[in-house]
């Protein structure tokens, strides 16, 4: 990665610090919106969080993993709505390693903002040109702020099924107006929908079985764990914002005779613990991410001669889950300590308990997951392609 790659990386970096209060404020109006203010997500555009997975010969950044993570955590810890658009966005931004760059220039120009669910819920049918779409997709995370939508299909060629990303442009599709959630609701994962709409060869993505267009280490790390990793960030920026509203609970509560309400021992217990939980998780995620980032940058263009054995890739999906089941642990410890405090909707206690269990249903970090991982590390036979 450049300098300037760097530099761009740190800017993001400082704009989520700077930002913080701001981000945090505006949390309640996402919330009610059900989307992130949408000259937030054009800032975050411009300042290209939506391109720091893609190919630096297209304009991106190829951020290293544990950057992103740490950017998504600091988001997160201002506003997780606004954490998740750059997740799901910035991911999105993979898939222009594995398309012609033809397409991939024509998606992401400065400015782009991309949503998109990877599963693979559509239907393809093969036309001179390229493919007859049709198809639903559910948590398509920040489709209103977004110039392209992407959604995943199968394709049956000659008895063989292909999975393909295709993307294509709002007005194209047909937005269902779904997210009417427990938590993560600033986040306006609506359903978007695809009918029977032509997608030119130039805008498909291949990523299981394919080899990417583009040399750089951030195409040998995997895939599917950096998605993970992406959402375990998010997890952790919620996490820590518990802490801090907790921290900010404790000193200014005032106790019968003047104490403050830090004071007391069992509430230091439980700060403590909360804040071990979170911590953990966080060493292992940060610390997997660079060592399998080092693997990566040790490989070359050919993926199958890069590619990480199975056995770190699931070390990897291990350490994303540790760190959301951390992050769980201490929000779920802090609003038991609250008391009172917790219950009412105008508590950030109550939010962040929302957010965090919504969080835990997404499915790269499942606790189904961990049985993949298990089999993997009992040295099962089990189906890898997707760690």
């Amino acid at each position: 990665m450049t300098d300037v790659h760097h530099a761009e990386l740190g800017h993001l970096l400082s704009f989520a610090i700077s930002e913080r209060q701001r981000l945090r404020e505006l949390a309640g109006s996402h919330e009610e919106a059900r989307r992130v203010e949408p000259k937030l997500a054009q800032r975050l555009g411009e300042l290209g969080a939506f391109h720091l997975l893609v190919p630096t010969a297209l304009g991106g950044s190829e951020a290293r993993p544990a950057g992103f993570v740490r950017l998504l955590e600091e988001l997160g810890r201002g506003d997780s709505a606004t954490a998740s658009g750059v997740m799901t966005g910035a991911t999105t931004g993979l898939l222009s390693a594995y398309m012609p760059a033809e397409g991939a220039a024509e998606i992401w120009r400065a400015g782009t903002i991309t949503a998109g669910v990877f599963a693979p819920l559509g239907r393809a049918t093969p036309v001179e040109g390229g493919y007859r779409v049709s198809g639903r997709w559910p948590f398509a995370s920040g489709c209103e702020n977004a110039n392209w939508w992407m959604g995943g299909a199968r394709c049956e060629v000659d008895g063989a099924t292909q999975l393909l990303s295709v993307f294509f442009p709002p007005g194209d599709g047909i937005r269902h107006d779904t997210w009417s959630t427990l938590g993560l609701r600033g986040t306006g994962s609506h359903d978007i929908e695809l009918r029977d709409a032509f997608i030119p060869e130039r805008r498909v993505a291949r990523v299981l079985g394919a080899e990417p267009g583009y040399s750089g280490a951030l195409f040998c790390f995997p895939l599917f764990g950096l998605l993970a990793a992406g959402v375990a960030g998010v997890a952790l920026g919620i996490g820590r914002a518990a802490i801090d509203d907790f921290k900010h609970h404790l000193v200014n509560k005032q106790l019968p005779g003047g104490r403050r309400a830090s004071s007391q021992g069992h509430l230091q217990l439980e700060f403590a613990r909360a804040e071990g939980e979170l911590e953990a998780g966080r060493a292992l995620l940060y610390q997997t991410c660079d060592q399998l980032y080092s693997e990566a940058l040790k490989g070359d263009s050919t993926r199958q001669n890069c590619l990480i054995p199975a056995r770190k890739r699931a070390l990897l999906r291990l350490a994303a889950n540790q760190a959301v089941r951390g992050a769980v642990r201490a929000v779920d410890s802090i609003h038991e300590a609250a008391g009172g405090a917790a219950v009412y909707t105008r508590s950030p206690f109550e939010k962040h308990l929302r957010d965090i269990h919504t969080l835990t249903q997404h499915v790269m970090v499942q606790a189904g997951t961990l049985r993949q991982v298990g089999a993997v590390l009992l040295d099962e036979p089990v189906e890898t392609s997707q760690l």
